[in-house]
């Protein structure tokens, strides 16, 4: 039985308060559509989506919004808007199942991680997600709290 090979991927920005704000689903890796200067401006690794979200218009397309790539410092009159709408590179089955799900079963699309893949193109994982309520997010951390204080109390006994 071969090993399994871990993925080759540079990730740039990460959205970890989403596991805790979201119940994640499905997930799907997507495409960017980005300018020169996004692309070296990501390759420095300063951009945010914690506040992102995407979306399906009604034209069929889907769109990441609110995701910050700051300006390239040496990108003079050629730099970009930080906050534009950057469309997202999916195949159409996919952005039927993004968009049939969010008006049927009232669920968002969440940006989870933003990365390059091993040829070097930028991608972002979305996930069809859920909101999580405020007693969700307290049964979550008392579990995470006793499995911790488990384990301590494993290590004291023997």
């Amino acid at each position: 039985m071969a090993a399994k090979q871990e993925p080759n991927h540079k990730v740039v920005a990460d959205n970890r308060r989403a596991r805790f704000n979201f119940e994640v689903g499905e997930t799907f890796e997507a495409g960017l559509v980005l300018t020169g200067t996004e692309v070296k401006s990501l390759r420095s690794g300063k951009s945010t989506i914690a506040e992102s979200y995407a979306h399906v218009d009604r034209h069929g397309e889907a769109w990441l919004v609110n995701a910050n790539i700051p300006e390239y410092l040496s990108g003079n009159r050629f730099n970009h808007e930080p906050k534009r709408p950057r469309k997202l590179l999916l195949k159409s089955r996919e952005i039927a199942k993004l968009s049939q799900a969010i008006e049927r079963e009232g669920m968002t699309i969440v940006p989870l991680k933003l990365y390059f893949n091993d040829k070097g193109r930028a991608k972002l994982l979305i996930a069809l997600a859920r909101g999580k309520k405020i007693h969700d997010k307290r049964e979550v951390e008392k579990k995470r709290d006793w499995s911790r204080e488990k384990g301590r109390l494993m290590r004291e006994k023997g």
